[in-house]
């Protein structure tokens, strides 16, 4: 029961801090600043919760490390529900404070920082960019996951790039969708948008789970010669030890 508590609380964590950053400061920190609260937030997870759930906070990471027998299945829907769960608290609880600024905030009129394509993409992009962008983001955050997360990699540096990676995504997702890779990111606001949101959202579950499902393939294909590299980039006997313990322990 820790894990999905760990998943709750961690994704709550993202969605308040990243689509709070893009609801009540996005016209004075811009793109930059809202893709660095949404990877700073990630970061931050990591070291937290990781060392109980593996702070996926993320449908699609979670769908990848199943694929590639890094979860147990029992686990699986647990980690999804408690995600959805977190990312729509935060949600709501960022409405409240949204409609207590001066002039109140409406989410349907704002879009509150909901996912969406064509007339509701902050760029205008259409259905095929959109798809496209949120299968490759999403490829790039999964593999980051997998291949920092690895038995041979070094230990207690996963957070690092993986918090970085959700920066970059989100500097070039943002304009095109305003950057989902994450299935629970973009059911929270959409369901209090509503109307466009909702009939959008659809693209924002699929694509994000397409494209782990692609990572997690890529990586496995890549997984040997990509282990065999130089030994200055592989984890020392006892840190590989130490994380076969924590794996086992997870399970």
């Amino acid at each position: 029961m820790s894990k999905y508590f760990a998943e709750f609380v961690g994704t709550f964590v993202l969605v308040f801090g990243g689509c709070g950053a893009a609801v009540l400061a996005g016209g004075k920190i811009g793109f930059l600043g809202v893709s660095f609260a949404f990877g700073l937030s990630l970061l931050a997870m990591a070291y937290t919760i990781g060392p109980v759930s593996g702070c996926h906070i993320n449908p699609a990471v979670t769908l990848g490390l199943f694929i590639t027998k890094k979860m147990d299945r029992r686990n699986l829907f647990g980690y999804w529900a408690a995600q959805i769960l977190g990312a729509v608290v935060a949600s709501a609880i960022l409405l409240v404070i949204a409609r207590g600024g001066p002039n109140g905030y409406d989410p349907a009129a704002s879009g509150f920082a909901a996912n969406g394509f064509g007339a509701h993409s902050p760029g205008s992009y259409g259905i095929l960019a959109a798809a496209v962008t949120e299968i490759v983001l999403t490829f790039f955050l999964v593999i980051t996951v997998l291949g920092s997360t690895d038995i041979k990699a070094p230990v207690g540096f996963a957070g690092l790039p993986i918090g970085l990676v959700l920066v970059l995504i989100h500097l070039v997702g943002i304009p095109v969708t305003n950057t989902s890779v994450n299935p629970a990111r973009s059911i929270g606001p959409a369901l209090f948008v509503g109307g466009w949101a909702l009939e959008q959202l659809w693209l924002f579950i699929v694509a994000p789970l397409a494209g782990a499902a692609l990572a997690a393939g890529v990586y496995s294909a890549l997984k040997t010669p990509l282990l065999a590299a130089g030994d200055a980039e592989r984890a020392l006997p006892s840190q590989q030890a130490e994380r076969e313990k924590i794996k086992a322990a997870s399970n």
